[in-house]
């Protein structure tokens, strides 16, 4: 196995160190001592072979400080699988989860919807509550059979930055969970069957792999009517498995959901409608669903539904990173490290 980068394993020796002077110290002043330690810059280090500073994810993002103000922690998660159900909760902020390979680096668990009536949004294996929050070089998975929702990466959080992962699944996949909420997928692999990418935030997917695994829909936005943007996918590659032939590019979950395929490749199989107005005819009065310069046998824009806009070059221009992302913070991911 790979070992980490020099200057991980200098500062995760830091940390360990400055952990047992805590210790001692608070030993000699007679002290209970809370432990959790996390300085600027640092680095803690998860293994599940015990070379780490933890062999458990949950247990080292546990020890993370809150709001920490001395800038991006990182927590380095060396190659294995890792069986277990997380959540980053809302007070930990600007910390980076860095795998050590994207296909190595596994999280994992398999509760589904059905399971004790937990529903939907209790299914996932990831949940992401902290804003400005990167993750690269991860396999964040939903492993249940496909007996109901089952939900990989569950994001509540702002500013999220998502780099070379992979979230893997079967129906709703990937829960973008709230409204006004950015989130930038770069360079990932999504799979799934039914709806799943969905929700209501706004999620930009540049050079994404989008792989689907039965005939069905690949979104169910439900971008709220305020909200002007909803999902854009930039530069993608769906792609079909075997045996799939009739793929819907998304449906309303909500009545004004907005969602955009641009640049993208799309195969043979994609349905020539390219979209499905979820059995309400109403929804084609408000849904806000787009396509521009797509290219590939699914591409062609002949028997597209009506009511769907091809954008012009003019108004393709308004969607860049930058103009959709920045809102009122001036925030932009592609120069989030």
């Amino acid at each position: 196995m790979r070992q980490p980068p020099q200057h991980i394993s200098k500062l995760a020796h830091q940390h360990k160190t400055m952990k047992r002077i805590l210790y001692l110290m608070c030993l000699f002043a007679g002290l209970s001592c809370n432990l959790t330690f996390s300085a600027g810059r640092d680095t803690i280090v998860v293994d599940r072979n015990g070379r780490g500073d933890y062999r458990n994810l949950q247990d080292a993002i546990d020890a993370l400080r809150a709001f920490n103000p001395e800038g991006r922690v990182v927590v380095y998660i060396r190659s294995g699988f890792y069986k277990e159900k997380i959540e980053l909760p809302a007070h930990l902020t600007t910390i980076k989860l860095l795998g050590e390979s994207r296909d190595e680096t596994i999280i994992n668990y398999d509760d589904h919807a059905t399971i004790d009536k937990m529903g939907t949004f209790r299914s996932y294996t990831f949940m992401l509550r902290g804003n400005d929050v990167v993750i690269e070089n991860l396999t964040i998975e939903n492993s249940a059979l496909p007996l109901g929702q089952a939900v990989a990466l569950h994001v509540e959080g702002d500013r999220a930055v998502f780099r070379n992962c992979r979230f893997l699944g079967n129906q709703d996949t990937v829960y973008a969970g709230r409204t006004g909420s950015r989130l930038y997928f770069e360079n990932c692999y999504i799979e799934g069957t039914t709806d799943f990418i969905f929700g209501p935030a706004i999620a930009w997917f540049e050079s994404c792999e989008i792989v689907c695994k039965k005939n069905s829909y690949i979104t169910a936005a439900n971008t709220d009517q305020n909200q002007k943007n909803g999902f854009i996918f930039n530069r993608c590659d769906i792609k079909l498995q075997e045996g799939v032939t009739s793929v819907y590019l998304g449906r309303p979950w909500r009545p004004y959901a907005s969602t955009l395929f641009m640049n993208c490749n799309l195969p043979a199989g994609i349905n020539p409608e390219g979209w499905d107005n979820w059995r309400n005819a109403e929804n084609e009065k408000t849904a806000r669903y787009m396509e521009y310069n797509n290219r590939g046998a699914g591409a062609g824009t002949s028997q597209r539904a009506a009511w769907i806009k091809l954008l012009t070059d003019r108004e393709a221009k308004e969607f860049q990173v930058e103009k959709v992302m920045t809102l009122l913070d001036g925030w932009n991911p592609a120069q989030v490290q």
